[in-house]
């Protein structure tokens, strides 16, 4: 196992995770851009008001894209066990 085959499942590894994550992120920050707009706007500042929506984005978005990321798991997972004999010798 060389250093360069390390460095190469590291990459892979913060690739598939930047993936997975990005969406879940994306849309807590859409939500919470415009939730931050609507307490400014209305001065409301109640901490529900911004939780409760991206409390079920999230769900929306898992749903969504759940079965998704799993795949994409389970695509690297396999990838990395099939691996195992190349990276040994």
């Amino acid at each position: 196992m060389t250093p360069e085959s390390i460095v190469s499942i590291g990459q892979q590894a913060l690739w598939v995770t930047f993936a997975i994550s990005s969406p879940l992120l994306l849309s807590a920050l859409l939500v919470g851009v415009a939730g931050g707009m609507l307490q400014a706007a209305t001065q409301i500042n109640e901490m529900t008001l911004s939780f409760i929506p991206k409390l079920l984005i999230l769900g929306v978005a898992l749903m969504l894209g759940g079965p998704w990321s799993i795949g994409t798991l389970v695509d690297f997972t396999r990838q990395l066990i099939t691996d195992i004999p190349n990276l040994i010798g």
